[in-house]
């Protein structure tokens, strides 16, 4: 066995919550691009009984970075901790995507969608234990 195979069954759950959250913020964020009407036209209509209303697009755009960013710093700590040991970007991925939930979180309850927060809050855990993990 090499020491990248022992690395790799070492390091497996951080790598597991690494990819999903690659996953999940790079296929919102993509999303987001390519249907940009679509999401503004739904947040719209989300937030239109919020004091939320009238900045629907800067904070779309604000999630739509946060959400590229942290999916690629999810790839790069794969990477880095596959090829290095090193979980410090890693553990980037893991905070900026409990920031991220943190804000969808928010804005869920602002608008009354209770369901809608309580699907965050899961999401939110896994990165949470990534950051446990990963320190």
């Amino acid at each position: 066995m090499t020491i990248f195979d022992e690395l790799l069954m070492m390091k497996s759950a951080e790598v597991f919550i690494l990819t999903l959250l690659a996953i999940v913020f790079l296929q919102s964020g993509i999303d987001k691009i390519t249907d940009w009407s679509g999401n503004f036209g739904w947040l719209n209509g989300h937030f239109s009984k919020t004091p939320f209303k009238s900045v629907v697009a800067p904070m779309l755009a604000t999630i739509l970075i946060l959400e590229i960013v942290t999916g690629l710093l999810g790839i790069a700590g794969i990477v880095t901790l596959i090829m290095s040991g090193s979980t410090l970007i890693g553990l980037y991925a893991c905070q900026f995507a409990a920031i991220t939930f943190l804000m969808l979180f928010f804005g869920q309850r602002i608008a009354k969608d209770y369901p809608g927060a309580e699907t965050i809050v899961n999401y939110f855990v896994v990165a949470i234990i990534g950051m446990y993990l990963l320190k």
